[in-house]
Parts: structure tokens; C-alpha cells; sequence
């Protein structure tokens, strides 16, 4: 065993949910009158998916001023909330078998640049809280994704810890805080430089980590 902690994003790692991300956020926009017209697409959403939800509210709606920015945040992640925790997201083959025979081993974790409750959405939809010791969100903190996990490695006494993600930023994040990053590649990103590279779930079994 190489790690005694695995850390995990969760976007494109352990779950997609985008397309019930956008069906909740077309229906949060609806409620401003400047954005009733506006469809976000799918497209749209797997380009920012990874980047932290105030810089993605400025990418959505840039004719928006600031202040009307984070009013629409604030309505699209409460509407994103309530809407996965009931409809959930499309959860990787293998995912909770692997999660189980990882979680007698190893303590798991989740960082996500989501809003406060983002997580939560997917353990409680899945029902998958009994795998995992710990996780952060963004928007508990609103520090960056490096800090999130040096933060949890370091409230969780992990001595040896990868993060597991998809994206450039996810490997930016596990060199920011000093741990090894292990490239989930049927993700979302495109990353290449990288410590191990996973193209299912269920490898991290098989590479014993």
C-alpha cells in the first residue's frame, strides 16, 4: 500500500452529474428577468467544470455586474443543492465497490471547488457517507483547492496522501499541497504530467494505492 489517505475531487473523478447541474441552473436563471432567455448548455458546462463557482458565474454571465453575479450564484447552487440531492449524478462504474474495499485500508476523502453542500449532495444521493473520514468544499472556505487538501491531510493525520482528480487544476491543486496526483483520464481534462494515471475507477484497486 502506497498511501494510508486518498483524497478525491469529485467532478469528473467519482460522478457527472452535469447534465442535472444544468437542468438545475436553467431553472435558477429563469427567476431573473435580463436571464430569461438564457439556456446554458452542456458544452458549457464540462468547459468550466473544475474552476471554482465564482469564477464560473463570471465566464456564464459577464454582461451581469458583480454584485447581480453572486445573487445568481447564490440562487443556482440552492437550486443545485435541492435538485441533486433528490436526482443525484451519473456515478462511475465500479465506484461504490471500490470506495468499500479502499475505505478498509486507506482513509478517504473528498476536496471539491463546489458550493457549501456540494458534497453532501452526492453522498447523501448515493447514500455513500460510510466510505469517507472527511471532505471540504470551496464554499465552506473560499480558499483554493492546494489549501483545501493540505487542510484535510492535515485535520485527518494522513501521513502518505494522493489526490485523485481530472483536470490540470486538480493536478496544480495536489502539487500545491505537496502530495501525489493520480490522473483519472476518462474524466473531463486533459492533464500530462502526473505520478499515476487511472482509466477506470476500480484500477485504483488494481495498482494497489
Amino acid at each position: 500500500m502506497k498511501y494510508d489517505g486518498l483524497l478525491f475531487d469529485l467532478d469528473g473523478t467519482m460522478w457527472d452529474a452535469t447534465e442535472n447541474i444544468r437542468l438545475s441552473w436553467n431553472i435558477a436563471i429563469k427567476k431573473f428577468d435580463e436571464l430569461k432567455n438564457r439556456e446554458i448548455t452542456l458544452k458549457e458546462l464540462q468547459d468550466v467544470m473544475g474552476l471554482p463557482m465564482d469564477e464560473i458565474v463570471k465566464k456564464f454571465f459577464p454582461e451581469c455586474s458583480k454584485e447581480r453575479q453572486l445573487e445568481i450564484l447564490e440562487e443556482c447552487c440552492q437550486t443545485e443543492n435541492e435538485y441533486l440531492e433528490e436526482h443525484g449524478g451519473i456515478l462511475y462504474p465500479m465506484l461504490e465497490d471500490t470506495l468499500r474495499q479502499l475505505s478498509e485500508n486507506h482513509k478517504l476523502c473528498i476536496v471539491s471547488n463546489g458550493q457549501a453542500g456540494y458534497i453532501q449532495t452526492f453522498l447523501n444521493a448515493h447514500k455513500l457517507s460510510k466510505y469517507f473520514t472527511d471532505y471540504q468544499n470551496w464554499g465552506d472556505n473560499k480558499v483554493s483547492k492546494g489549501e483545501n487538501i493540505k487542510i484535510v491531510v492535515e485535520r485527518n493525520q494522513i501521513k502518505k496522501a494522493a489526490y485523485v482528480g481530472d483536470t490540470l487544476g486538480d493536478a496544480k491543486a495536489a502539487q500545491e499541497a505537496g502530495i501525489d496526483f493520480i490522473y483519472a483520464r476518462y474524466g473531463f481534462g486533459n492533464v500530462e504530467k502526473y505520478d499515476y494515471v487511472i482509466d477506470e475507477f476500480k484500477q485504483l484497486l488494481y495498482e494497489e494505492f
